[in-house]
């Protein structure tokens, strides 16, 4: 999968950099008019000790007029700066979180490098979690330009009333930011391993899912849920460590910023007592000193934020670095869909050499189960090329030379175990929307029955992982999916397990009818099935051990009919 987006290997702080440079311009046409936003409401304190001080000195109602005017422009200008300043911000965040959920996304669906140790549940965690604080960033920056825009406005009206008073808002940011910067690096590794525990805890609660019903069967449901229990209580610990490290953070930023504005009134209120400032300043200054609280502690959270965003782009880090397993070549297979399996060792295989012509219904009968799944691996592409011995070549080209776009153009490998989504029917069947024998793929796989149960029709909800479907059906939803994708090479894999004898028989003769002409591979023992392929080769002990027709096997080879027969 590529994107739009380079796809060289990033680090956290160039994740970053990468989402500051793209959302330049909303950056700073948000800068602008939260600056100008924080500018108003700097202003609103300024103008009141203005108009006290002109009130006591003139007493002119016409001066009185102009400065409630004044005050309106000042509170629509503050208004409008804010309503279209956070919209452009939102917008940006927003937008740039989907551009790294997508990217997540697309590279979790690719192989990456074993030695990463990342579940599906963490890398979903970081897809979501840490793609929207990562894209934080974009509302930090210009809200942390902005307060400064405040605190240097106020530190500047105060300084023209006295000197005194603009140092002291000067010098006590910049002591509460220097203790807030020391106290956010706390903050920054304590999610960073909060989120890693979090991702645990989901990846955990994915593989319960998935393994509940086997887990019922013998036994160990109990186990597994302590298992859970105890790698949530953990993140749960983590949490609280986080909550409490953080409200520690709050609690300082506020009492110190409480004690700035309370040092400035007091001063401002010293000062006024010994002549040094007018009645009007005196205002002013108590109103900026209320006031300058709101953006001291916007401006003492950023660090914060910038540290939470810094430890979830390193975790996405994780997995957009995270090189392929094997290099993945530019050419793609010549039309008409061969598939041939060369001396191919791996796990159980041994050796394995077969070829299935363009047009042909092959069936692979094995003996053991492992040696079934390794040959359903290898032709998936789980396994890299270069991880096992031989060759498989598509369309007359190796594996290895191939796109991964264009092997699975042309090359689908359907587990009897797929995955069934939150959607409809017709979406499980065909995501895209774009295949056009949606009618025939579930007539093969006997999916009608199903169809017909519901007004809907197609358009039934079917809910997550297909919980509102019998075993049987999601196999059959499973199945219709990979005919409905009429690939030039389709391999099946143990299709029908889950349904009976009969049903079995019909979408066997569905399936043989559907994919004639055009390139099939079952590894299945499945009788209904075998009896319908062209050849049945058979795989015993990691090597293909036999190759004639279904009949002629069960005729002259007794542990074929032993193995086969129910």
């Amino acid at each position: 999968m590529t994107t739009p987006d380079t796809q060289r290997p990033r680090a956290g702080s160039d994740i970053l950099r990468t989402a500051l440079r793209r959302n330049v311009g909303a950056m700073a046409w948000g800068t602008l008019l939260m600056g100008l936003y924080q500018a108003g409401e700097t202003a609103f304190p300024i103008a009141l000790g203005l108009i006290v001080e002109h009130a006591l000195r003139d007493r002119s109602p016409q001066a009185l007029g102009v400065s409630v005017a004044a005050l309106a422009v000042i509170i629509t200008t503050v208004s409008l700066s804010w309503r279209f300043g956070m919209r452009i911000l939102q917008k940006a965040n927003t937008t740039e979180a989907h551009r790294w959920r997508v990217r997540v996304a697309g590279r979790g669906l690719q192989p990456v490098a074993r030695d990463v140790d990342l579940k599906s549940g963490e890398v979903l965690t970081i897809a979501t979690e840490d793609a929207d604080q990562t894209a934080d960033i974009i509302e930090v920056v210009p809200l942390l330009i902005s307060s400064l825009v405040a605190v240097v406005i106020a530190a500047v009206a105060l300084g023209l009333a006295d000197l005194r008073l603009g140092l002291l808002v000067v010098v006590g940011t910049v002591a509460i930011l220097s203790v807030l910067s020391v106290m956010s690096r706390r903050i920054g590794s304590s999610t960073r391993e909060q989120q890693a525990r979090v991702a645990r805890a989901g990846a955990k609660v994915a593989d319960l899912i998935i393994g509940l019903r086997p887990l019922h069967g013998f036994g160990g449901n109990h186990a597994a849920f302590r298992s859970y229990r105890e790698v949530s209580t953990e993140a749960k610990r983590q949490s609280v460590t986080v909550a409490r490290v953080s409200g520690v953070y709050a609690g300082t930023a506020l009492a110190l910023n409480a004690v700035l504005a309370a040092a400035v009134t007091l001063t401002a209120g010293w000062l006024a007592f010994r002549g040094r400032i007018t009645i009007g300043e005196l205002v002013m200054a108590v109103g900026l000193a209320q006031f300058i609280m709101e953006p001291l502690k916007l401006f003492s959270e950023m660090p914060k934020y910038v540290m939470i965003a810094r430890a979830s782009a390193e975790r996405m880090a994780l997995v957009l670095t995270a090189p392929p397993v094997t290099t993945p070549g530019t050419e793609r297979p010549a039309a008409g869909g061969d598939l041939e399996v060369d001396c191919v060792r791996h796990g159980a295989l041994r050796k394995v050499r077969f070829r299935v012509r363009p047009g042909e219904f092959v069936a692979v009968a094995a003996y053991q189960p492992r040696a079934a799944a390794d040959l359903a691996a290898v032709l998936a592409l789980h396994v890299p090329p270069d991880a096992y011995e031989g060759t498989v070549r598509v369309g007359g080209r190796d594996l290895a030379e191939l796109a991964v776009e264009e092997v699975r153009e042309h090359l689908l490998v359907n587990p009897y175990d797929g995955e069934i989504f939150a959607g409809t029917l017709r979406s499980n069947i065909d995501p895209s929307g774009t295949s056009r024998t949606v009618p025939e793929a579930v007539e093969a796989s006997m999916l009608t029955d199903v169809v017909a149960l519901h007004r809907e029709g197609l358009d039934h909800a079917v809910r997550d992982r297909g919980a509102n479907l019998s075993g049987g059906q999601r196999q059959r939803l499973s199945l219709a999916r990979a005919l409905a994708a009429d690939t030039e090479v389709l391999v099946l894999r143990d299709p029908t397990t889950a349904v009976d004898a009969v049903t079995e028989q019909l979408i066997a003769r569905g399936v043989a009818k559907l994919r004639r002409d055009r390139t099939t591979l079952v590894i299945t023992s499945s009788p209904a099935l075998l009896d319908v392929a062209d050849r049945v080769l058979v795989l015993d002990d990691g090597v293909i051990t036999a190759e004639d027709t279904h009949r002629n096997l069960l005729a002259t080879d007794e542990a074929y009919c032993l193995a086969v027969t129910r």
